[in-house]
Protein backbone atom coordinates (compact mmCIF):
# COMPACT_ATOMS: atom_id res chain seq x y z
CA UNK A 1 0.00 0.00 0.00
CA UNK A 2 1.49 3.68 -0.75
CA UNK A 3 0.41 6.66 -0.01
CA UNK A 4 -3.59 6.40 0.67
CA UNK A 5 -5.05 7.96 -2.45
CA UNK A 6 -7.82 8.91 -0.15
CA UNK A 7 -5.24 10.36 2.32
CA UNK A 8 -3.66 11.97 -0.42
CA UNK A 9 -7.00 14.03 -1.44
CA UNK A 10 -7.39 15.53 1.79
CA UNK A 11 -3.87 16.65 1.52
CA UNK A 12 -4.57 20.33 0.79
CA UNK A 13 -7.49 20.57 3.73
CA UNK A 14 -5.38 19.11 5.99
CA UNK A 15 -2.63 21.90 5.37
CA UNK A 16 -4.79 24.25 5.63
CA UNK A 17 -5.50 22.66 8.82
CA UNK A 18 -1.45 22.77 10.10
CA UNK A 19 -1.09 26.72 8.63
CA UNK A 20 -4.18 27.63 11.25
CA UNK A 21 -2.53 25.85 14.11
CA UNK A 22 0.57 27.35 12.99
CA UNK A 23 -0.51 30.82 13.39
CA UNK A 24 -2.49 30.14 16.78
CA UNK A 25 0.49 28.33 18.83
CA UNK A 26 0.12 27.69 22.83
CA UNK A 27 3.03 26.94 25.38
CA UNK A 28 2.42 23.92 27.51
CA UNK A 29 -0.80 23.18 28.58
CA UNK A 30 -2.18 26.87 27.55
CA UNK A 31 -3.20 25.36 23.76
CA UNK A 32 -7.25 25.95 24.03
CA UNK A 33 -7.25 27.02 20.43
CA UNK A 34 -5.79 24.32 19.31
CA UNK A 35 -7.53 21.54 21.48
CA UNK A 36 -10.57 23.20 20.46
CA UNK A 37 -9.94 23.08 16.62
CA UNK A 38 -8.96 19.50 17.01
CA UNK A 39 -12.20 19.19 19.20
CA UNK A 40 -14.66 20.62 16.31
CA UNK A 41 -12.78 18.59 13.63
CA UNK A 42 -13.43 15.38 15.43
CA UNK A 43 -16.93 16.23 15.96
CA UNK A 44 -17.18 17.02 12.18
CA UNK A 45 -15.17 13.73 11.55
CA UNK A 46 -18.17 11.62 13.17
CA UNK A 47 -16.02 10.28 15.94
CA UNK A 48 -18.20 8.33 18.05
CA UNK A 49 -17.10 9.53 20.91
CA UNK A 50 -15.05 12.94 21.99
CA UNK A 51 -13.75 13.52 25.58
CA UNK A 52 -11.43 16.71 26.26
CA UNK A 53 -9.79 18.06 29.62
CA UNK A 54 -7.46 14.39 29.83
CA UNK A 55 -4.18 15.61 30.95
CA UNK A 56 -5.44 19.47 31.59
CA UNK A 57 -6.09 20.12 28.35
CA UNK A 58 -5.95 17.01 26.14
CA UNK A 59 -8.38 15.40 23.88
CA UNK A 60 -9.10 12.02 22.78
CA UNK A 61 -10.85 10.87 20.02
CA UNK A 62 -12.54 6.97 19.66
CA UNK A 63 -13.43 5.63 15.92
CA UNK A 64 -14.71 2.20 16.20
CA UNK A 65 -14.17 0.04 12.77
CA UNK A 66 -17.29 -1.36 11.24
CA UNK A 67 -16.51 -4.56 13.10
CA UNK A 68 -15.14 -4.81 16.26
CA UNK A 69 -14.92 -8.16 16.81
CA UNK A 70 -11.04 -8.38 17.74
CA UNK A 71 -12.06 -6.31 20.56
CA UNK A 72 -8.63 -4.43 20.11
CA UNK A 73 -7.69 -0.83 20.71
CA UNK A 74 -4.71 0.78 19.39
CA UNK A 75 -3.95 4.46 19.99
CA UNK A 76 -2.26 7.00 17.91
CA UNK A 77 -0.74 10.31 19.81
CA UNK A 78 -0.12 13.18 18.27
CA UNK A 79 1.57 16.88 20.21
CA UNK A 80 0.09 19.64 20.45
CA UNK A 81 2.29 22.51 22.19
CA UNK A 82 4.41 25.22 20.56
CA UNK A 83 7.95 27.15 21.99
CA UNK A 84 9.01 29.87 23.45
CA UNK A 85 10.38 30.89 20.37
CA UNK A 86 10.02 34.15 17.91
CA UNK A 87 9.71 32.83 14.60
CA UNK A 88 11.93 34.26 12.34
CA UNK A 89 10.63 33.83 8.54
CA UNK A 90 7.95 35.40 6.91
CA UNK A 91 5.38 32.88 6.07
CA UNK A 92 1.76 34.16 5.23
CA UNK A 93 0.79 31.82 7.95
CA UNK A 94 3.14 33.15 10.52
CA UNK A 95 2.44 32.46 14.30
CA UNK A 96 0.48 35.97 15.24
CA UNK A 97 1.64 35.30 19.22
CA UNK A 98 4.78 37.66 19.60
CA UNK A 99 7.26 35.13 21.22
CA UNK A 100 5.71 31.66 20.22
CA UNK A 101 6.11 29.48 17.55
CA UNK A 102 5.44 25.76 15.97
CA UNK A 103 9.44 25.26 15.85
CA UNK A 104 9.32 21.36 16.63
CA UNK A 105 6.33 20.37 14.32
CA UNK A 106 3.50 20.04 16.80
CA UNK A 107 1.38 21.42 14.42
CA UNK A 108 2.27 19.32 11.16
CA UNK A 109 1.67 16.41 13.95
CA UNK A 110 -1.42 17.19 14.86
CA UNK A 111 -2.89 17.81 11.34
CA UNK A 112 -1.23 14.44 9.74
CA UNK A 113 -3.32 12.75 12.76
CA UNK A 114 -6.83 14.65 12.05
CA UNK A 115 -6.08 13.63 8.48
CA UNK A 116 -6.12 9.88 9.45
CA UNK A 117 -8.65 10.20 12.00
CA UNK A 118 -11.05 11.63 9.03
CA UNK A 119 -10.42 8.81 6.86
CA UNK A 120 -10.52 6.42 9.29
CA UNK A 121 -14.23 7.30 10.36
CA UNK A 122 -15.02 8.04 6.97
CA UNK A 123 -14.09 4.18 6.26
CA UNK A 124 -13.59 2.61 9.23
CA UNK A 125 -12.34 -0.60 7.53
CA UNK A 126 -10.58 -1.72 10.39
CA UNK A 127 -11.95 -4.29 13.38
CA UNK A 128 -11.86 -2.66 16.58
CA UNK A 129 -11.21 0.68 17.84
CA UNK A 130 -8.57 3.64 16.82
CA UNK A 131 -7.78 5.97 19.58
CA UNK A 132 -6.60 9.45 18.49
CA UNK A 133 -4.35 11.04 21.04
CA UNK A 134 -3.65 14.86 21.41
CA UNK A 135 -1.80 15.61 23.72
CA UNK A 136 -0.26 18.98 25.13
CA UNK A 137 2.78 20.18 27.46
CA UNK A 138 5.41 17.66 25.78
CA UNK A 139 8.12 20.65 25.58
CA UNK A 140 9.22 19.84 29.42
CA UNK A 141 5.46 19.89 30.62
CA UNK A 142 5.07 15.87 30.56
CA UNK A 143 2.24 16.28 29.38
CA UNK A 144 2.15 12.60 28.32
CA UNK A 145 2.30 12.03 32.18
CA UNK A 146 -0.79 13.70 32.82
CA UNK A 147 -2.81 12.11 30.27
CA UNK A 148 -1.20 8.67 31.61
CA UNK A 149 -2.10 9.93 35.16
CA UNK A 150 -5.69 10.99 34.09
CA UNK A 151 -6.33 7.26 33.44
CA UNK A 152 -6.41 7.69 29.69
CA UNK A 153 -4.94 4.25 28.97
CA UNK A 154 -7.09 2.48 31.27
CA UNK A 155 -10.46 4.48 30.52
CA UNK A 156 -10.77 4.22 26.98
CA UNK A 157 -9.04 0.08 27.31
CA UNK A 158 -5.82 1.00 24.71
CA UNK A 159 -3.43 -1.91 24.13
CA UNK A 160 -0.34 -0.27 22.25
CA UNK A 161 -0.04 3.00 21.56
CA UNK A 162 2.36 4.75 18.85
CA UNK A 163 3.64 7.91 18.10
CA UNK A 164 5.84 9.73 15.69
CA UNK A 165 8.33 12.73 15.34
CA UNK A 166 9.40 14.90 12.14
CA UNK A 167 12.89 14.29 11.74
CA UNK A 168 14.38 17.50 9.51
CA UNK A 169 17.66 16.47 7.37
CA UNK A 170 15.34 12.71 6.66
CA UNK A 171 14.02 12.58 3.20
CA UNK A 172 10.15 13.10 3.36
CA UNK A 173 9.31 9.54 2.11
CA UNK A 174 11.49 8.23 4.50
CA UNK A 175 11.33 7.02 8.07
CA UNK A 176 13.49 6.31 10.92
CA UNK A 177 13.09 3.68 13.91
CA UNK A 178 14.79 1.12 16.14
CA UNK A 179 13.96 -1.38 19.02
CA UNK A 180 14.76 -0.45 22.32
CA UNK A 181 15.43 3.19 23.65
CA UNK A 182 15.62 5.46 20.98
CA UNK A 183 15.55 8.75 23.09
CA UNK A 184 17.38 9.68 25.77
CA UNK A 185 16.27 10.28 30.10
CA UNK A 186 16.57 14.07 30.39
CA UNK A 187 17.44 15.14 33.95
CA UNK A 188 18.75 19.10 35.65
CA UNK A 189 21.19 19.34 38.01
CA UNK A 190 21.71 22.55 39.93
CA UNK A 191 24.65 22.95 42.54
CA UNK A 192 24.89 25.74 44.95
CA UNK A 193 28.54 26.57 46.29
CA UNK A 194 28.20 28.16 50.15
CA UNK A 195 31.90 29.56 50.55
CA UNK A 196 33.37 32.55 52.06
CA UNK A 197 33.52 35.72 50.48
CA UNK A 198 36.20 38.27 50.50
CA UNK A 199 37.93 41.54 49.14
CA UNK A 200 39.18 40.49 45.77
CA UNK A 201 42.96 42.03 47.11
CA UNK A 202 42.63 39.84 49.68
CA UNK A 203 41.19 36.52 48.62
CA UNK A 204 43.15 34.20 51.84
CA UNK A 205 40.87 35.71 53.77
CA UNK A 206 38.06 33.54 52.56
CA UNK A 207 37.71 30.21 50.14
CA UNK A 208 36.54 31.35 46.93
CA UNK A 209 33.39 29.57 46.16
CA UNK A 210 34.10 30.48 41.76
CA UNK A 211 37.71 28.45 42.08
CA UNK A 212 35.21 25.78 43.91
CA UNK A 213 32.59 25.40 41.53
CA UNK A 214 34.79 25.42 38.30
CA UNK A 215 37.10 22.89 39.93
CA UNK A 216 33.53 20.90 40.38
CA UNK A 217 32.52 21.86 36.27
CA UNK A 218 35.84 20.39 35.26
CA UNK A 219 35.95 17.34 37.65
CA UNK A 220 32.29 16.55 36.49
CA UNK A 221 33.75 15.79 32.86
CA UNK A 222 35.32 12.88 33.99
CA UNK A 223 31.75 11.11 34.73
CA UNK A 224 31.19 10.18 31.64
CA UNK A 225 34.51 9.80 30.17
CA UNK A 226 36.15 7.61 32.51
CA UNK A 227 32.92 6.00 34.60
CA UNK A 228 30.90 5.10 31.90
CA UNK A 229 31.33 1.68 29.97
CA UNK A 230 32.73 3.09 26.29
CA UNK A 231 29.78 0.90 24.62
CA UNK A 232 27.20 2.62 27.05
CA UNK A 233 25.41 6.19 26.30
CA UNK A 234 25.64 9.10 28.27
CA UNK A 235 26.19 12.59 28.56
CA UNK A 236 26.52 15.54 31.18
CA UNK A 237 26.20 19.46 29.93
CA UNK A 238 27.23 22.33 32.35
CA UNK A 239 25.11 24.63 30.33
CA UNK A 240 25.39 28.03 33.31
CA UNK A 241 27.64 29.07 36.05
CA UNK A 242 26.45 31.88 37.85
CA UNK A 243 28.67 34.28 40.81
CA UNK A 244 28.81 37.35 41.61
CA UNK A 245 28.15 40.59 40.73
CA UNK A 246 31.65 43.28 41.46
CA UNK A 247 34.87 43.32 39.74
CA UNK A 248 36.14 43.43 43.68
CA UNK A 249 34.42 41.64 45.43
CA UNK A 250 34.78 37.48 45.72
CA UNK A 251 31.66 36.18 46.50
CA UNK A 252 30.16 34.16 49.17
CA UNK A 253 27.84 32.10 46.39
CA UNK A 254 28.33 29.73 43.34
CA UNK A 255 25.78 28.81 41.55
CA UNK A 256 25.86 25.81 38.39
CA UNK A 257 23.33 24.35 36.30
CA UNK A 258 23.23 21.33 33.77
CA UNK A 259 21.71 18.34 32.01
CA UNK A 260 22.41 14.86 32.54
CA UNK A 261 20.95 12.92 29.64
CA UNK A 262 20.93 8.55 29.46
CA UNK A 263 19.61 5.74 27.93
CA UNK A 264 19.83 3.64 31.02
CA UNK A 265 18.45 3.56 34.33
CA UNK A 266 21.51 1.88 35.55
CA UNK A 267 23.79 4.63 33.77
CA UNK A 268 21.63 7.44 34.50
CA UNK A 269 21.65 6.05 38.41
CA UNK A 270 25.25 5.97 38.30
CA UNK A 271 26.19 9.52 37.10
CA UNK A 272 23.97 10.75 39.48
CA UNK A 273 26.10 9.09 41.96
CA UNK A 274 28.92 10.03 41.14
CA UNK A 275 28.02 13.57 40.74
CA UNK A 276 27.09 13.42 44.31
CA UNK A 277 30.77 12.02 45.40
CA UNK A 278 32.61 14.33 43.33
CA UNK A 279 30.71 17.48 44.22
CA UNK A 280 31.00 16.77 47.88
CA UNK A 281 33.85 15.77 47.85
CA UNK A 282 35.68 18.90 45.77
CA UNK A 283 33.57 20.89 48.65
CA UNK A 284 35.00 19.56 51.48
CA UNK A 285 38.30 19.72 49.84
CA UNK A 286 37.81 23.33 50.38
CA UNK A 287 36.01 23.77 53.49
CA UNK A 288 32.80 25.11 51.83
CA UNK A 289 29.13 23.73 52.04
CA UNK A 290 26.92 22.64 49.21
CA UNK A 291 23.71 21.89 47.85
CA UNK A 292 22.74 19.42 45.24
CA UNK A 293 19.28 19.64 43.35
CA UNK A 294 18.74 16.95 40.89
CA UNK A 295 15.09 17.09 38.75
CA UNK A 296 14.63 13.99 37.00
CA UNK A 297 12.74 14.49 33.82
CA UNK A 298 11.20 12.37 31.62
CA UNK A 299 12.29 8.45 31.09
CA UNK A 300 13.86 7.29 28.58
CA UNK A 301 11.92 6.31 25.29
CA UNK A 302 12.23 2.80 24.90
CA UNK A 303 10.84 1.22 21.70
CA UNK A 304 8.77 -2.45 22.20
CA UNK A 305 10.28 -4.97 20.46
CA UNK A 306 6.89 -6.66 18.62
CA UNK A 307 5.34 -3.16 17.83
CA UNK A 308 8.74 -1.55 16.39
CA UNK A 309 8.51 -4.42 14.25
CA UNK A 310 4.55 -3.82 12.96
CA UNK A 311 5.61 -0.32 12.75
CA UNK A 312 8.13 -1.17 10.44
CA UNK A 313 6.08 -3.19 8.11
CA UNK A 314 3.54 -0.78 8.32
CA UNK A 315 6.01 1.98 7.17
CA UNK A 316 7.38 0.28 4.89
CA UNK A 317 3.56 -0.66 3.30
CA UNK A 318 3.25 3.18 2.98
CA UNK A 319 6.79 4.03 1.56
CA UNK A 320 8.48 1.09 -0.06
CA UNK A 321 11.02 -1.16 1.73
CA UNK A 322 14.53 0.06 2.09
CA UNK A 323 13.18 3.84 2.68
CA UNK A 324 12.73 2.67 6.24
CA UNK A 325 16.09 2.48 8.77
CA UNK A 326 15.90 0.44 11.10
CA UNK A 327 18.86 1.16 12.58
CA UNK A 328 18.43 4.67 13.63
CA UNK A 329 21.34 5.86 15.99
CA UNK A 330 19.09 6.49 19.72
CA UNK A 331 19.31 10.47 19.88
CA UNK A 332 19.69 12.09 23.04
CA UNK A 333 16.54 14.49 23.32
CA UNK A 334 14.21 13.77 25.21
CA UNK A 335 10.46 12.60 24.12
CA UNK A 336 7.39 12.24 26.72
CA UNK A 337 6.12 9.91 24.66
CA UNK A 338 8.44 7.35 26.72
CA UNK A 339 5.31 8.24 30.14
CA UNK A 340 3.06 6.11 27.38
CA UNK A 341 4.98 3.54 26.51
CA UNK A 342 5.92 3.23 30.23
CA UNK A 343 2.13 2.60 30.31
CA UNK A 344 1.71 0.07 26.93
CA UNK A 345 3.69 -1.76 24.50
CA UNK A 346 4.46 0.24 21.45
CA UNK A 347 6.72 2.39 19.04
CA UNK A 348 7.70 5.87 18.48
CA UNK A 349 9.00 6.37 14.73
CA UNK A 350 10.61 9.33 12.98
CA UNK A 351 9.63 10.53 9.88
CA UNK A 352 11.27 12.36 6.89
CA UNK A 353 11.16 16.42 7.00
CA UNK A 354 13.43 17.17 4.37
CA UNK A 355 16.19 19.92 4.20
CA UNK A 356 14.51 21.94 6.40
CA UNK A 357 16.00 24.22 9.40
CA UNK A 358 16.18 21.99 12.49
CA UNK A 359 14.03 21.13 15.21
CA UNK A 360 13.77 24.63 18.02
CA UNK A 361 15.08 26.56 15.08
CA UNK A 362 13.63 30.20 14.77
CA UNK A 363 13.25 29.38 10.86
CA UNK A 364 12.39 25.84 11.01
CA UNK A 365 8.87 25.00 9.38
CA UNK A 366 6.85 21.50 8.86
CA UNK A 367 7.06 20.60 5.54
CA UNK A 368 3.67 20.14 4.11
CA UNK A 369 5.12 17.25 1.27
CA UNK A 370 4.78 14.75 4.13
CA UNK A 371 1.60 15.16 5.37
CA UNK A 372 0.10 12.92 2.71
CA UNK A 373 3.10 9.73 4.07
CA UNK A 374 2.53 11.08 7.81
CA UNK A 375 -1.60 10.43 7.94
CA UNK A 376 -1.12 7.21 5.43
CA UNK A 377 0.99 6.08 7.98
CA UNK A 378 -1.75 6.37 10.78
CA UNK A 379 -4.13 4.97 8.77
CA UNK A 380 -1.88 2.03 7.73
CA UNK A 381 -0.90 1.57 11.72
CA UNK A 382 -5.00 0.92 11.99
CA UNK A 383 -6.12 -1.10 9.38
CA UNK A 384 -3.14 -3.48 8.99
CA UNK A 385 -3.08 -4.11 12.92
CA UNK A 386 -7.09 -4.60 13.12
CA UNK A 387 -7.85 -6.14 9.28
CA UNK A 388 -11.50 -5.97 8.57
CA UNK A 389 -12.65 -9.47 7.55
CA UNK A 390 -14.87 -9.61 4.07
Amino acid sequence: MPVNNRIADLSDEVAEWRREIHQHPGLLYDVEETAALVEAKLKEFGCDEIVTGIGRTGVVGIIKGRQNGSGKVVGMRADMDALPIVEKRDLPYKSKYEGKMHACGHDGHTAMLLGAAKYLAETRNFDGTAVVIFQPAEEGGAGGKAMVDDGMMDKFGIQEVYGLHNMPGLPVGEFAIRTGPIMAATDEFTITVNGRGAHAAMPHNGNDPIIIATQMVQALQSIVSRNVDPLSSGVLSVTAIEAGKAYNVIPQEAKFWGTIRTLDRDVRNLIVDRLHEVVNGIASAYGAEVTIHIKEGYPATVNHAEQTQFAVEAAEEVVGKGRVDTEQLPVMGGEDFSYMLEARPGAFIFMGNGDTAGLHHEEYDFNDEAIPVGSSYWARIIEKSMPASA
